[in-house]
């Protein structure tokens, strides 16, 4: 028997969420009494504090070879596995960017930041916990290759605290199509309309919202585009307020 042990406001969940002034309506809260079974995290910007510290690489290894990575312009990779990140490059500076020094000098601009060690994101272990609780699955799908996967999760203390975890090197087309979602479903084992996914980017909650997933955006660097509210089930400021979602479904689903 499942035993919820959150508390949240009532009337919190109702018919949409509003934050930054952005709601989503077409979803109402009967939407919600399904089956739920699984979790799929993002990783960069939603379970961990690891977006400015791309931020600061590719700004600074661009800096350094001639060209600028503005922070507008940045916004657009957030969430985009690198491949796809550096055809962005391309269009943006022309053929003559140096991909070669660029794809060698921001890793080390990275891994010496990484070094230092990764915060996670207010609010993750007491989801953990609520979700091991409950016993309900977890998993992560990232844009971020296996090595750099790895080493954000070691450096933030969390390795093998997810037992399935997709990289973004490991799936045909990258976010925002929604193989890697498809993918963790099926690693699951649960079918994709039985998984939640909690995303920071336009890219992952495109991603999810494809792949038929029940989709929850929490911001992180940049502001909800309009495509990202557009694929947005709810927006929320936390990963406790997701919690506080997630409790609210069980509750009643009880």
């Amino acid at each position: 028997m499942r035993v919820s042990f959150c508390a949240f406001a009532e009337g919190l969940f109702s018919s949409h969420i509003t934050v930054f002034g952005l709601k989503r309506q077409d979803w109402t809260y009967t939407d919600l009494f399904m089956n739920i079974r699984a979790v799929v995290f993002d990783m960069d910007g939603l379970i961990l504090d690891t977006e400015p510290l791309y931020k600061n690489a590719w700004q600074l290894a661009s800096t350094e070879l001639g060209y600028e990575i503005d922070d507008t312009f940045y916004a657009t990779l957030i969430g985009r596995p690198t491949s796809d990140c550096e055809e962005l490059l391309l269009r943006q500076f022309g053929s003559g960017f140096p991909l070669g020094p660029f794809r060698l000098r921001w890793p080390e601009l990275w891994q010496n930041e990484a070094a230092k060690g990764i915060p996670t994101k207010a609010g993750l272990p007491e989801i953990l916990a609520f979700l091991e609780h409950n016993d309900l699955s977890f998993a992560v799908a990232t844009s971020s290759d296996a090595k750099h996967t790895g080493i954000s999760l070691r450096r933030a203390g969390l390795e093998g605290r997810f037992g399935i975890v997709v990289t973004g090197d490991e799936v045909m087309r990258g976010k925002p199509a929604p193989d890697i979602y498809i993918e963790a479903a099926r690693r699951l084992r649960i079918e994709a309309s039985q998984c939640i996914a909690l995303e920071d980017s336009e890219a992952g909650i495109v991603a999810a919202h494809e792949a038929g997933m029940l989709t929850v955006l929490i911001p992180d660097l940049a502001r909800p585009t309009d495509a990202a509210v557009e694929a947005s089930s709810y927006i929320l400021g936390s990963l406790y307020e997701a919690r506080d979602l997630l409790c609210n479904i069980i509750i009643d689903g009880l």
